[in-house]
């Protein structure tokens, strides 16, 4: 039999609180939650496992295929694809943690304060961009040692936009969570957004590989354009593709931001 956790009062009327505030809020949300993250860090190893194995078992097989990308080593394709899938799927099961903390009853505490929404929401992401940052890094330096070369400001701006497109997708993921409540119900919910963006983003092999309906339904996809802007840093291609995807992680970041914060401000969200 299910459980249901006990109603709360409802929230007060928010308190816009000055910059300082918002930054203070935003410092005890976010020292919070890498405190819990640092009870088990086990969690940021079990998130690089997938791109690990992916870099290890399927990156020698695209070897031969160096010269259909255009570079001299297909890990300079191959990593920045991993990247994203990093970003995407480690930061969408972040809604799983907020669930256990609403059952707890810590939601509906910290909301009763006059603390900005945006910061209960921000300091949650900024965990989640933290742990990402360092598991790109170990990520970046686990694909030099197979062969990855690329300048240095590449894989940093590379690097950023992951960041950018894991911390939108940390917001979705919470914003979710918060919403539905219920792991049973996230999890599927979660699983049905990865997978068509897995496949249809180019991450683990650019769709120009693939026939022309498949590129033109990629093309849709504002997370293609991304990893083709990431690929693109990270060959030294600064193009048209450069652009775009930066655009598309900007309006995708401030647009489920945006939605995040509106979510958490819901009296009976």
């Amino acid at each position: 039999m299910t459980t249901t956790a006990p109603t709360a009062p409802a929230a007060p009327a928010t308190v816009l609180p000055s910059a300082p505030s918002f930054l203070r809020a935003t410092g005890i949300v976010f020292r919070r939650q890498l405190r819990i993250a640092l009870r088990n860090p086990a969690w940021v190893i079990i998130g690089l496992v997938q791109p690990v194995l992916y870099l290890v078992l399927f990156g020698p097989l695209l070897q031969p295929l160096s010269a259909s990308f255009g570079v001299e080593n297909a890990y300079t394709i191959f990593v920045p694809g991993l990247l994203v899938q990093l970003g995407i799927f480690g930061a969408l099961f972040a809604g799983f943690g907020l669930v256990a903390e609403w059952r707890a009853g810590v939601i509906e505490a910290e909301r009763v304060t006059p603390a900005s929404r945006t910061a209960l929401l921000f300091g949650r992401i900024l965990r989640d961009v933290l742990q990402l940052f360092a598991q790109g890094l170990v990520l970046i330096g686990l694909g030099w040692a197979f062969g990855l070369r690329a300048s240095l400001g590449g894989m940093l701006f590379g690097l950023l936009l992951t960041l950018l497109l894991g911390a939108s997708c940390a917001a979705a993921s919470n914003t979710l969570g918060l919403i539905t409540k219920s792991e049973d119900v996230l999890a599927p919910v979660v699983n049905s957004i990865a997978l068509p963006v897995l496949l249809l983003s180019g991450i683990l092999l650019p769709l120009s590989l693939g026939p022309t309906w498949l590129q033109v339904v990629g093309d849709v996809m504002p997370t293609k354009h991304i990893v083709d802007a990431i690929r693109g840093a990270f060959t030294g291609g600064w193009g048209i593709e450069t652009l775009w995807g930066s655009i598309w992680s900007v309006v995708i970041f401030v647009i489920l931001m945006w939605v995040g914060t509106r979510t958490f401000r819901k009296e009976n969200a």
